[in-house]
């Protein structure tokens, strides 16, 4: 079982045992590594809006320069969300849950996880929650 792994040369197979050791480290990996890109943008965010936060004395940059701002900050707080979701599917690692489907149980599968680690519902479950979801909007 391995706790460190290289995320460029490591390929998941659906032919191995699912969630084992270097699936998990994986996985680990993939999370930490997508949570500290954001916390950087974030930063790097933050350090452009107090460079920004400088007056403007025509009204269109002013204007403009808001508008800039309320979209970074709407941006951020998306990835503020997003990072709860990642801590969780770590926390979920931990708990030996990751992976597999909170409706059904059922292992969610390999692609969909690496698509998205975040990952909570098998597609099959997904599909149902969001047919249902239509149902309930279009109503």
């Amino acid at each position: 079982m391995s706790e460190k792994i290289d995320l460029s040369s490591y390929v998941l197979s659906e032919d191995d045992e699912f969630m084992n050791g270097n699936q998990r480290a994986y996985f680990r990996a993939k999370l930490n590594a997508w949570k500290n890109d954001i916390l950087r943008e974030a930063r790097e965010t933050l350090g452009h809006l107090a460079e920004e936060s400088a007056n403007h004395p025509d009204l269109a940059d002013r204007a403009s320069s808001e508008t800039d701002r309320a979209i970074e900050l709407r941006a951020r707080d998306r990835q503020r969300k997003l990072i709860s979701k990642i801590d969780a599917a770590l926390q979920r690692l931990d708990e030996g849950t990751y992976g597999y489907c909170e409706e059904t149980g059922e292992p969610i599968g390999l692609k969909r996880l690496d698509a998205r680690p975040i990952a909570t519902l098998s597609i099959e479950a997904q599909e149902r929650h969001e047919r249902r979801e239509k149902v309930y909007r279009d109503e």
